[in-house]
């Protein structure tokens, strides 16, 4: 049994890696902001199984601005999750806002670190840093340009994990999630709009032509390499973390329309500033130091988060 941190607990992704290690038999002690990205209510939803539980604690406070020495003691190993989410909101004023959350609080967090024994610092990183790119798949060792201001300060994140890492030898690693989904998916995101819309019979909005792809990766198959990562994961190095599920949105849309079993009327919009035009994660190096091996196909997947939305 281990002791792990694990801030945004609050969160789509978070509040599941926190049931996984609580299922597993660990303690977690969880720390959120509850930021106003969306609502607080939906965060508190995703904790209501886990503040059941006598092994989590939670810790409502502030990672850039508060004392960080109590939510660290006799702690074995951190999941760093805490993020202002968004490529689309994190342009203009809103940046200063995502600087603080995810660049100031992830400094902080490694600072507060840099003299404990932890077996693990695991950090969240994005498919984002890549940017724009016809070299695909992506590449751990590829070319980094990200094409928004979310990309760039997760990208700083990952640079701040590995000077702590060779400078302190805290055991960081870093992930790049390819593109989330599934129960408790933000509010915010594609699936969740898209299936929330069709569920009250109103069309949804495509950014673009639809032809742009991504590589969807389900909840469980990120959770699975989260904790793999947490485990084992060689520390100073990075992963890409993507579902071989890379389709084209109008495709997704397709299978979705399936999994719900009625028509979506479709309506494009104008591209968006920041979204790039396809990922595809080659996740070889992930699955082979990390046993890394996503299993849910996107039919599965969607249909899973189809059920969840319709249930609320």
């Amino acid at each position: 049994m281990a002791n792990y941190l694990v801030t945004g607990v609050a969160g789509f992704i978070g509040s599941h890696v926190a049931e996984r290690l609580i299922e597993r038999g660990d303690s977690v002690r969880g720390v959120d902001s509850f930021t106003n990205y969306y609502a607080r209510s939906l965060k508190e939803k995703n904790l209501s199984g886990l503040m059941e539980n006598h092994r989590f604690v939670l810790d409502e406070l502030d990672l850039s601005t508060s004392d960080l020495d109590s939510v660290l003691k006799d702690v074995d190993a951190v999941c760093h999750l805490a993020a202002q989410a968004g490529v689309r909101a994190s342009w203009g004023r809103s940046f200063e806002t995502y600087t603080d959350c995810n660049i100031t609080a992830t400094q902080r967090l490694l600072e507060a670190c840099k003299e404990r024994s932890l077996a693990r610092f695991v950090y969240a990183s994005s498919s984002s840093v890549y940017g724009d790119t016809d070299d695909l798949p992506m590449r751990e060792g590829g070319t980094t340009r990200p094409v928004s201001p979310y990309g760039v300060t997760k990208l700083a994140g990952e640079h701040l994990a590995v000077l702590y890492h060779r400078n302190y030898r805290l055991p960081t690693v870093s992930l790049r999630f390819f593109t989330v989904y599934g129960p408790r998916q933000r509010p915010d995101m594609a699936f969740n709009r898209f299936i929330s819309a069709a569920l009250s019979g109103r069309p949804i909005e495509v950014y673009g032509d639809g032809r742009q792809t991504r590589d969807f990766t389900f909840i469980d198959d990120i959770v699975d390499g989260v904790v793999s990562a947490l485990e084992k994961g060689p520390p100073g190095e990075v992963f890409n973390l993507g579902g071989g599920s890379r389709v084209s949105l109008n495709e997704a849309i397709d299978t979705l329309e399936r999994v719900m079993g009625m028509k979506i009327e479709r309506l494009h919009g104008a591209s968006q500033k920041g979204d790039v035009r396809d990922t595809l994660a080659d996740s070889s190096k992930a699955r082979a130091e990390l046993g890394f091996a996503p299993s849910v196909g996107l039919e599965e997947g969607l249909a899973r988060e189809f059920e969840w939305l319709r249930s609320l």
